[in-house]
């Protein structure tokens, strides 16, 4: 009986697995079929890959769009095919154990060399659909002394400007 409970217990298990790394490669698909669009200016697909409340967060401390803005801020660079080239150089995706959510870390082969994409896909109507990215400049430890010293002077501004509010 013990034996029969351990084998039902594993199969179980295994299928479980199973459709997890099935989700997890569907959400790789729609993460890299994003940022084909992105590469071949299709706005259409790009945007549509998004959910509608989607946010996108981008490397200026500015630049936190809802959807409607972020396709307001983008069109042009599509119109003119000029959109942007980022490839997938490592991911890692983890879904939630509803299956219904999941988050993810990517570094990004971009024009600004090596970034950091990080964000969350959610199912809506049964497809994976993008609700927030986060776009971010990576920085060598042994680097960031200049890099603040290049920020400071509008980082100081902002701060400044964000406590008043």
């Amino acid at each position: 009986m013990n034996r029969l409970v351990t084998i039902l217990l594993f199969l179980a298990f295994g299928s479980g697995l199973k459709g997890q790394t099935a989700e997890i490669t569907m959400i790789q698909e729609v993460l890299d079929q994003w940022h084909l669009a992105a590469a071949e200016a299709d706005f259409e697909e790009y945007f549509g890959l998004m959910s509608d409340d989607a946010v996108f967060i981008g490397t200026d401390a500015s630049e936190v769009w809802g959807k409607k803005e972020f396709m307001e801020f983008s069109k042009p660079y599509f119109d003119q095919g000029k959109a942007w080239a980022f490839t997938s150089v490592d991911r890692h995706v983890y879904l939630d154990p509803s299956g219904e959510v999941a988050w993810f870390d990517e570094l990004l082969d971009t024009w600004m060399q090596l970034c950091r994409g990080s964000g969350v896909v959610r199912k809506v109507d049964g497809e994976w659909k993008i609700a927030h990215y986060v776009l971010s400049l990576t920085v060598p430890n042994e680097e960031i002394d200049p890099v603040i010293a290049l920020k400071k002077e509008k980082d100081s501004t902002l701060i400044q400007t964000l406590r008043k509010q």
